[in-house]
């Protein structure tokens, strides 16, 4: 649990959140430079003259970037601007070598919109957007480096960001985290982020003000670079109650960038906190207007893909699966996808099993993502079917599923050349449990006398005897009818 600055602070305050979410835009290169985004290998080792801000080098606006920043914002239902620009954002970044940041602030590409989380009641809540701009990234400073110098590694700068502001709207940390979780989904699914927190491809500023019920906003202070849902959680709940004992001694809270310790899980003062004007923002002088074509939006808009959460709906609809499956099976776009085309040729409610069961299990194992498994979803498709139609004991069809992931080969070939095949003929079943009854009078009879758990003796001789083969179902009914008439 994060240490607070109040041992019991009073629980008559409301916490108001705003996020500001920075997403690193999924494309081959920077924003203004044809530079390689991927992979970082050494320091300093994908740094273009333009990144390096040589005299002279003039931006140009990539045009995959634009496009991942209008498709999030059809995402999220904004309004896209068909002119927007880039403004100079005069802050000094040590990191950045023209000592300013190309951003947007007074025309950005997309205004309002929303998204849709749980609240921590588990009900629907709509968190409202302010905006969505793109901007370019700063490099890194090393400080562990050297012991009296900081390294500066430019291989981040100039790389295509998303900045994705919502109002103040949250309520609590769950809240945050929710909506964190619901963003690092959807940007997933759409393909223009990859969501990855621990390699900083995705971050967020938390803003945290109290109040009491019904006063207007308090003064806020803003928490910079977490990269983690439990950070983010951590750094808020600290936050809020440093806020609330400094209210409840009397003393005034003072607007602030803060960062976060994730060792003693406490924000501390970084600067004052600016305003805009601070940043002394102006339209960059080397890149004109952009100006969108509404026929490539509305393209964009037609190739949006199913929503995450428009697809736990229909799950539920279409499929009849608990929640707590569907919300597996839609957690990634791959295996929505793989579940789909795997229910659509056998049981659905047995589809949803075998893949969060046997097939999650064995790609676990083989640490392999579910776009890259060994088995098909028709090949998973046919193996429920010869579950379901009594072919295969559950049992055996999951050291099938094996067999199938290391050999390459079909459930109907393995049960075939290793006669797999469950017993489930009544002749064959009963012959062999009127051997076993013969050979067993003393135990028949204790059954019958009322140790019905001998049950389970009968069941086991028989799996035992047809080497697992013998139908379980089948020979558990036709065991209970002959004991009962047996002499």
């Amino acid at each position: 649990m994060p240490r607070t600055p109040s041992s019991a602070p009073s629980t008559s305050w409301d916490i108001v959140i705003g996020l500001e979410v920075h997403a690193q835009i999924a494309s081959t290169s920077k924003l203004f430079s044809r530079t390689s985004t991927q992979p970082f290998a050494d320091a300093n080792s994908s740094v273009s003259l333009i990144d390096a801000a040589m005299p002279g080098m003039l931006p140009i606006p990539n045009q995959k970037c634009i496009d991942q920043a209008i498709t999030t914002a059809l995402a999220f239902d904004a309004d896209i601007q068909h002119v927007s620009l880039f403004d100079r954002k005069h802050y000094f970044y040590p990191d950045l070598p023209q000592g300013y940041q190309i951003s947007q602030y007074h025309k950005p590409i997309a205004l309002g919109g929303h998204i849709t989380i749980d609240d921590d009641k588990g009900q629907p809540k709509d968190i409202p957007l302010t905006r969505l701009h793109i901007e370019q990234d700063a490099g890194k400073s090393l400080h562990d480096l050297f012991p009296h110098a900081t390294a500066i590694d430019l291989n981040r700068s100039g790389v295509g960001l998303m900045e994705i502001v919502f109002e103040p709207s949250l309520r609590s940390s769950g809240e945050a985290v929710s909506l964190m979780h619901a963003i690092r989904q959807l940007l997933r699914y759409l393909g223009t982020c990859d969501g990855n927190m621990e390699a900083g491809n995705l971050r967020a500023d938390v803003n945290v003000s109290v109040r009491q019920p019904h006063e207007p906003l308090g003064t806020r202070c803003e928490i910079k670079n977490l990269n983690s849902m439990r950070f983010i959680q951590q750094a808020i709940d600290y936050e809020a109650q440093r806020h609330i004992s400094l209210r409840e001694k009397g003393q005034t809270i003072t607007q602030q960038t803060r960062l976060f310790n994730t060792n003693t899980q406490r924000t501390y003062a970084m600067r004052s906190k600016e305003e805009a004007h601070d940043y002394r923002y102006f339209p960059d002088p080397d890149l004109p207007p952009l100006v969108l074509d509404p026929a490539r939006i509305q393209k964009l808009k037609e190739q949006l893909p199913e929503r995450p959460r428009e697809k736990y709906q229909r799950f539920l609809k279409d499929y009849g699966l608990k929640k707590d499956d569907v919300a597996l099976l839609v957690a990634e776009r791959d295996i929505a996808q793989f579940f789909e085309e795997t229910a659509r040729t056998t049981n659905p409610v047995q589809a949803a099993r075998w893949v969060i069961g046997p097939l999650f299990a064995l790609l676990n194992k083989r640490q392999t993502p579910i776009q890259d498994s060994p088995i098909s979803p028709q090949r998973l498709s046919a193996l429920i079917d010869a579950v379901e139609d009594g072919t295969l004991s559950e049992r055996t069809a999951k050291d099938v599923l094996i067999t199938m992931a290391t050999s390459g080969k079909t459930a109907r070939d393995i049960i075939q050349q290793e006669n797999l095949a469950q017993i489930s003929d009544d002749n064959v079943l009963n012959a062999k449990i009127h051997a076993l009854l013969q050979a067993h009078p003393d135990k028949v009879t204790a059954y019958q006398q009322g140790k019905t758990r001998l049950l389970g003796f009968f069941v086991g001789e028989i799996m035992r005897e047809t080497k697992g083969k013998a139908h379980p179902q089948k020979v558990n009914a036709l065991l209970q009818e002959k004991l009962k008439k047996a002499p």
